[in-house]
């Protein structure tokens, strides 16, 4: 067995041996009689404020919610008279969403008699049925924004409430901090760990008597903030979806401090100043979201809400050496690419073996995509979704350029995250004669093909013209001629509302685009095929599309240039 081998089996050994760890701890820390229920943060009296809850809330949802309809990630159950944390969870994600109690929102937005009185019954409920020995409702992560959605429900929870419901809303909510206190370092690594960190310092803010809390909790924030919050903005996970979300959880908190007259940890407010330039950075001209490791449909409604908290509104970065994405846009046109290694061992169950891998959208119009993560059901499409072949670059052999953890024991306890990867990434960006020109490369064949993949963009200075060149060469002077590959795949995935027509037999196919937009794709000396693909990311649920496939042998082929190229209607 070669060295890297050991190594890669020594890193998983030393995640899976520590996540194990992490994960009985909380687990023993749930029980009943565990000392943290005795824990020094004494049950306060009242609560001083409320955070603001920035997520939209539905009000019809209450309607749903009230007559024991539950609709969570894409799963329905009927209560039918009995009360929902009864009922078998049908997925693991419905599970998660109802023990969250971020639903509660749509109960406030109703603001009615009705609503409030049953949002109070269903939190009586889960208090009465000791809710949090559930195994789900126990994970930190859940215990987290379950914490949070009730101190920002809290007024819609008590108004009308009588004094006994009160105090034991306020017992509960008091136990549940404690729990969070005890386990919040042994949440999953990422957004898991950091949002304990959030909820733990919201509670110190909204809690009367918590000073002590609040010194914990503001420790524990500014060092997962200063590790997970990349210098130019970025996540650790590279994840865009968790900017989204992280920043939906930080405005609030930072609303906090100024409500209760307490100056933001400096931390907090440099995290927020770095992530809103990389919100700009993601986003194509139709307002959505890149779809890079792990990014499903983007949440309109939330990444407006977020955005409109940006006061620098300037034109988004280009070069994003810390997250490993790059950025070109002339003329309306607007590519992505993912120029990056793989996220740490501890953060990469969502990660995506993309590398190299780019979007490419004209106007309000997406071309290029990548078939991203659906809302719902995730795991029934997760192998798929992460692999090679589900973005839009090249694939050696049919193989992906990352390894996942496969099923069995390790899955069940830790879920899949990467154990092998591209190790080195080049790249270089320039301009040349007014053109925005990316070079990079990647060595994520290197052990098994012996060959390092190399991939250059060129997107001209009126954004009319998107140039490519994907390059294989061996990896090193002794695999020179040794290469142990025969073929490539280059897929480039086409958005649902893009219609792919070959023209005549040769190397061109044309895109129409809505509107009356037209571009045509153009490889030549190669072999050009149009197939069908799977659009993950669309916002109804998975969506048909189209997939233009280029196909070569590495010996004879191994460099290989393509062009997307608007057209104009003279030349059709």
């Amino acid at each position: 067995m070669s060295r890297e081998a050991y190594a890669e089996r020594a890193r998983l050994a030393l995640f899976v041996t520590g996540f194990g760890w992490r994960t009985l701890r909380a687990r023993a820390m749930a029980h009943p009689f565990f000392p943290w229920r005795v824990s020094a943060i004494p049950v306060p009296a009242r609560l001083l404020i409320a955070p603001h809850e920035l997520r939209t809330g539905d009000p019809t949802r209450a309607t749903e919610i009230y007559s024991g309809r539950f609709a969570f990630a894409g799963k329905i159950v009927m209560a039918e008279g009995r009360s929902p944390f009864d009922i078998p969870h049908p997925s693991r994600e419905w599970g998660e969403v109802l023990l969250s109690f971020s639903w509660l929102r749509h109960l406030r937005a109703a603001d009615t008699t009705i609503s409030r009185a049953n949002a109070r019954a269903l939190v009586s409920d889960w208090i009465a049925t000791r809710g949090h020995r559930n195994p789900v409702a126990a994970r930190p992560e859940v215990a987290a924004r379950r914490l949070i959605s009730w101190l920002s429900q809290a007024p819609l929870v008590l108004q009308d409430a009588d004094k006994a419901f009160h105090n034991r809303f306020i017992r509960s909510l008091t136990t549940q901090v404690r729990y969070l206190k005890g386990v919040g370092s042994d949440a999953r690594d990422g957004y898991p760990r950091l949002i304990s960190a959030i909820a733990l310092c919201l509670a110190g803010l909204c809690m009367a008597d918590q000073a002590r809390l609040l010194r914990f909790a503001q420790k524990r924030l500014v060092e997962e903030l200063d590790r997970q919050v990349l210098p130019d903005g970025g996540h650790i996970s590279r994840n865009p979806r968790t900017l989204i979300e992280l920043l939906l959880d930080l405005l609030p908190l930072r609303q906090a401090f100024h409500a209760r007259h307490m100056p933001p940890p400096p931390a907090l407010l440099n995290a927020i100043d770095r992530i809103m330039p990389m919100l700009r950075f993601f986003r194509h001209g139709d307002g959505t979201f890149a779809h890079f490791n792990g990014m499903g449909p983007t949440p309109a409604d939330s990444l407006a809400t977020a955005l409109a908290y940006d006061d620098a509104r300037g034109s988004p970065v280009a070069n994003a050496p810390h997250s490993g994405y790059q950025r070109l846009e002339a003329g309306g046109t607007v590519m992505i690419a993912d120029t990056g290694r793989p996220p740490p061992i501890s953060v990469s169950s969502d990660a995506h073996a993309g590398s190299l891998s780019f979007e490419l959208s004209s106007g309000r119009n997406r071309l290029v995509i990548n078939c991203g993560t659906p809302e719902s059901n995730r795991d029934s499409w997760r192998t798929a979704a992460r692999q090679t072949a589900a973005h839009s670059t090249a694939a050696i052999e049919d193989t992906s350029s990352c390894r996942f953890v496969g099923d069995g024991a390790v899955t069940r306890l830790c879920g899949t995250p990467v154990i092998e990867g591209p190790a080195e990434i080049g790249v270089d960006r320039f301009e040349h004669e007014g053109a925005q020109i990316v070079r990079a490369s990647h060595d994520g064949y290197r052990r098994r093909f012996g060959l390092v993949h190399q991939r250059a963009w060129r997107l001209s200075l009126d954004g009319r013209r998107l140039d490519g060149e994907d390059v294989f060469q061996p990896a090193s002077e002794e695999a020179q001629g040794g290469s142990r590959a025969g073929s490539f795949t280059i897929r480039f995935h086409l958005h649902p509302s893009v219609t792919a027509s070959r023209i005549s037999d040769g190397p061109m196919v044309l895109l129409a685009l809505p509107g009356g937009e037209r571009w045509v794709f153009s490889a030549p000396n190669a072999e050009v095929e149009i197939e069908e693909s799977v659009f993950l990311a669309a916002s109804g649920g998975p969506r048909r599309c189209e997939q233009i496939v280029v196909t070569g042998q590495i010996q004879t082929m191994p460099r290989l240039v393509w062009t997307f190229m608007r057209a104009e209607a003279s030349q059709l």
